[in-house]
C-alpha cells in the first residue's frame, strides 16, 4: 500500500553544467544550494506541508507514537566526570525535555544530585542543550557548551561550581579544540575558532584571565597555514601542554609540540610530520598517546616530558593483530579496548605495560570506556548490547570490582531477544560478517519485515548497541540486521583500508550483497526489506538505493553526503576529503563520480519509498544534499511511492533534540516504514 495522494510539488530544473577533468557535469538542481534565498525557503515549505499531508494519515501513526514515547520517556543519567571528590553528570528525568548539568559529592551521605545548569531556565525553548565540556582540579570552575538544535557549534560558558555563579566569561558560537583551566584557576587556556573560521588559515591557542576581555587574551602558539589542518590541544601535567597539528587531506601528518607554561620559551617541536592520528592522555608527569604510527592497528607509547625526543619514547602496549578501540587510565592502570570479532574485550595493563588481566564483557555487548580524565582509581564504563538498555558501571581499581552506577529503566522485554551471528559473500568473495537481531523463533515465519543497516566508513566499527528503533521493530515482528562493512575497522585497519577513497565502492557492495543473501536465505523479500542509515550510513543507502532500486522497498537517508562531486566546498566537509577524496584531483574524480548518489539518479526508473532527513543547521552534510536529492527522485521516479523530505531549520549533525521532538521524528520515520512495508501496529 503506497502513501502517496497527490504528486510532489514541482521543482524548476534550472541546468548548470561545468567541465571537470575533461568531463560535462550537468547539475539540474544546483539553485538548491542557495539554503537562505527565498525560492529555496518557499521550496522547503512545500515540501515540508507535503511529507506532513502523507505521515499524519498513516492510520497507525498515533499508535506508534505512543510506544516511541513510552520507550524514550525514562530517566536518563551520563557517565560522571569524577573530579575533585564530586561526580559531574548529565541528567534527564521523566517527562524533562533537555538534560540538566548535575553534581554529586562523593561523601555525602544522602548522594543527593544539586542542579548547575538547566537550559530549561534560559527560556530558549525546548531545543536548548548544555553539555559538560571542562572542570577544574579541585572541582571549584566548571566549563560548559551551550547548543540550540543539532547545530555542531555552541557558546561556552563558565560557573563557580561553590557559589552556583555564572561567570561573565564567555566564549561566542563556534567550535572548541581543547579547553583548560589554569592550575591556579586565575583563567584557562583554549582553542577556539567560529563555525565560519574553521577552516581558517589561521588558527590559535590563547589564555584567558578571569574578569577580563576576550581581545585581551595572550596568544601562545600559533599556525598560519592551517586551512587544511587542525590544531587540537591537550593537558600535559600541571604546567604543560601539547599542541597537535594535524593534516585533512592526504596521509594524516602530526606535529607535536610541548610548551612549558613557567618558562617564557616558545613552544618546542618534539616530533614532526609523523604520519598517524594520535589519542594523548596524561597522568602526573607522564604522557601517553594511542597511536597507528607504524602501527595500523593502534599501539599505545609513553612520551616522557623531560626528554620528549622521539628517541625517549617508549613502546607500552604494542599493536596486535586486532584494533585497538579506545583507551581510558584509572588508578594507574591502563585499560585497553580492542574489537576482535566485531566485539568488544578490555585487557588491562599497569603503566609499564604487564598485562594485568581483563575486564569482564557478556557475550554479545559491547563496553564504552567512560572515564575522561585518569585523576583516581574509579574507571566508569558503560555496558549495552543489542538487546541490552545502557548501564554505566564503576570500576574500582584497587577492589577490581565492579557496581552499578546507573540504569536506563526502558520499558522493553530483553528476554524475548535472540542474536545470531553470520557472514555471506560479498561481490568479490570477500566473507562479510553480519548480526541478526529479532524476537525468538524468527526463523519460523520468514520471509518478514527487515531493517538493514551498516556504516563501512572513517574506520569506525559497528559493534552491539542498544537503540530505541531497532527495539521497536523487532517486538513488533522486525528482523533487524547489521553488516560489519569494509570501511570500518572491526577486522582491523586492513578493513577501513578496504573501503576507504577509491575503494569505497567495496562498501556499497558489501552492503548490496547483504540484502541480496537476506533475501536469497528467505529471511525477507525485497517487497519487505528497508534500509537505513545516517551521515556516512546516509551516503551508503542512498548508493545501494541508486545502484540497485528493485532490491528495497523503502530507505532512510539521515543526514547525509550525496553530491561527491561538490561535498568538499560547503562547511566542514573539506574535513572528509582524507576518506573520500577530492573531484578536484582527477583519480579521485573518477571514483567519486562512479559512486556518487545524486549523479547516479536515472530518469524513468521505480525507486523505493525514501525519506530524506536533514535541517539548515547541519554544517558537517551540508543540507543541499538532501534538497538536490529530493528534487532528483521525485523527478525521476515511476514508481509511485514517495520521496519526502522530512527537515527542520534546528536539525543539524548533533543530536540535540529535545524529548518531544525526538519522539516525534521517530514516530515519523517508523511509521513511514512500516506502512511501506505494509505491517499494521
Amino acid at each position: 500500500m503506497t502513501l502517496t495522494v497527490t504528486p510532489p510539488p514541482e521543482t524548476p530544473v534550472e541546468p548548470v553544467t561545468e567541465v571537470l577533468h575533461g568531463v560535462g557535469i550537468t547539475d539540474p538542481y544546483r539553485w538548491l544550494e542557495d539554503q537562505n534565498s527565498p525560492r529555496t525557503r518557499t521550496w522547503l515549505k512545500e515540501q515540508t506541508s507535503y511529507a506532513r499531508e502523507i505521515l499524519d494519515a498513516i492510520p497507525s501513526r498515533n499508535r506508534i507514537g505512543q510506544r516511541i514515547k513510552e520507550l524514550l520517556d525514562v530517566e536518563f543519567i551520563s557517565e560522571p566526570w569524577k573530579v575533585g571528590g564530586c561526580y559531574f553528570f548529565l541528567k534527564r528525568a521523566a517527562h524533562q525535555q533537555q538534560p540538566v548539568i548535575m553534581m554529586r559529592r562523593d561523601d555525602s551521605v544522602s548522594s543527593e544530585d544539586i542542579c548547575l545548569v538547566d537550559p530549561a531556565e534560559r527560556q530558549a525553548g525546548t531545543t536548548t542543550s548544555v553539555n559538560l565540556l571542562a572542570i577544574s582540579d579541585d572541582a571549584k570552575l566548571m566549563a560548559y557548551s551551550v547548543r540550540h538544535g543539532g547545530e555542531d557549534a555552541y557558546a561556552v560558558e563558565f560557573m563557580d561550581v561553590e557559589t552556583g555563579t555564572v561567570l561573565s566569561d564567555r566564549l561566542p558560537h563556534g567550535l572548541c579544540f581543547g579547553l583548560i583551566f589554569c592550575p591556579d584557576r586565575t583563567g584557562f587556556y583554549y582553542s577556539h575558532s567560529s563555525i565560519e573560521k574553521a577552516r581558517s588559515s589561521r588558527q590559535s591557542v590563547c589564555r584567558h584571565l578571569l574578569g577580563t576581555a576576550l581581545d585581551q587574551d595572550a596568544e601562545l602558539f600559533v599556525i598560519e597555514d592551517g586551512e587544511n589542518r587542525r590544531l587540537t590541544m591537550f593537558r600535559a601535567g600541571e604546567r604543560a601542554l601539547v599542541y597537535l597539528v594535524s593534516s585533512l587531506q592526504g596521509p594524516r601528518l602530526t606535529d607535536i609540540y610541548v610548551h612549558d607554561l613557567p618558562d617564557s620559551k616558545p613552544p618546542r617541536p618534539i616530533a614532526m610530520q609523523l604520519e598517524g592520528h594520535f589519542n594523548l592522555y596524561c597522568v602526573g608527569h607522564r604522557l601517553f598517546a594511542l597511536t597507528d604510527w607504524k602501527a595500523p592497528n593502534f599501539r599505545v607509547l609513553e612520551i616522557s616530558l623531560e626528554k620528549p625526543t622521539r628517541e625517549g619514547w617508549r613502546e607500552i602496549v604494542p599493536e596486535s593483530e586486532h584494533r585497538i578501540y579506545d583507551l581510558a587510565i584509572a588508578g594507574e592502570l591502563l585499560f585497553i579496548s580492542y574489537i576482535e570479532n566485531c566485539r568488544t574485550r578490555i585487557d588491562i595493563f599497569n603503566l609499564a605495560g604487564r598485562r594485568q588481566g581483563c575486564l569482564a564483557c557478556p557475550d554479545e555487548s559491547t563496553v564504552d570506556l567512560l572515564s575522561w580524565w585518569p585523576s583516581d582509581d574509579t574507571l566508569f564504563y558503560q555496558l549495552t548490547s543489542y538487546a541490552k538498555p545502557p548501564e554505566t558501571h564503576a570500576y574500582n581499581a584497587s577492589t577490581r570490582k565492579s557496581t552499578i552506577w546507573a540504569r536506563g529503566n526502558i520499558p522493553f522485554d530483553s528476554s524475548a531477544i535472540e542474536v545470531t551471528q553470520a557472514t555471506y559473500p560479498s561481490k568479490d568473495g570477500t566473507e562479510i560478517p553480519i548480526s541478526l537481531v529479532g524476537r525468538r523463533g524468527y526463523r519460523a515465519s520468514s520471509p518478514r519485515p527487515t531493517f538493514l543497516t551498516g556504516y563501512g566508513g572513517f574506520g569506525a566499527s559497528i559493534v552491539p548497541r542498544f537503540a530505541v528503533y531497532a527495539a521497536f521493530l523487532i517486538e513488533n515482528g522486525f528482523l533487524f540486521a547489521v553488516a560489519n562493512l569494509r570501511g570500518g575497522s572491526e577486522l582491523g585497519a586492513k578493513w577501513h583500508l578496504a573501503g576507504k577513497r577509491h575503494k569505497r565502492q567495496n562498501a556499497i557492495d558489501d552492503f548490496v550483497a547483504a540484502a541480496e543473501w537476506l533475501v536469497t536465505k528467505g529471511y525477507t523479500a525485497p517487497a519487505k526489506l528497508a534500509i537505513g542509515g545516517g551521515s556516512n550510513a546516509g551516503l551508503l543507502v542512498a548508493a545501494a538505493l541508486t545502484q540497485r532500486p528493485d532490491l528495497f522497498r523503502a530507505v532512510l537517508c539521515l543526514g547525509p553526503l550525496l553530491d561527491m562531486l561538490r561535498y568538499h566546498k560547503f562547511d566542514l566537509a573539506a574535513w572528509f576529503v582524507e576518506e573520500y577524496g577530492s573531484s578536484d584531483k582527477e583519480d579521485d574524480f573518477k571514483a567519486l563520480k562512479a559512486y556518487s548518489p545524486y549523479h547516479r539518479v536515472q530518469d524513468g526508473t521505480a525507486y523505493p519509498a525514501v525519506m530524506l532527513i536533514s535541517g539548515d543547521a547541519d554544517h558537517r552534510c551540508n543540507p543541499m544534499h538532501v534538497r538536490k536529492m529530493t528534487a532528483r527522485l521525485q523527478a525521476a521516479t515511476t514508481s509511485g511511492r514517495p520521496i519526502l523530505l522530512d527537515y527542520k531549520q534546528d536539525w543539524g549533525h548533533w543530536p540535540g533534540q529535545s524529548l518531544d521532538l525526538r519522539a516525534a521524528a521517530l514516530t515519523d520515520r517508523l511509521s513511514f516504514i512500516c506502512h511501506e512495508l505494509g505491517l499494521t501496529i
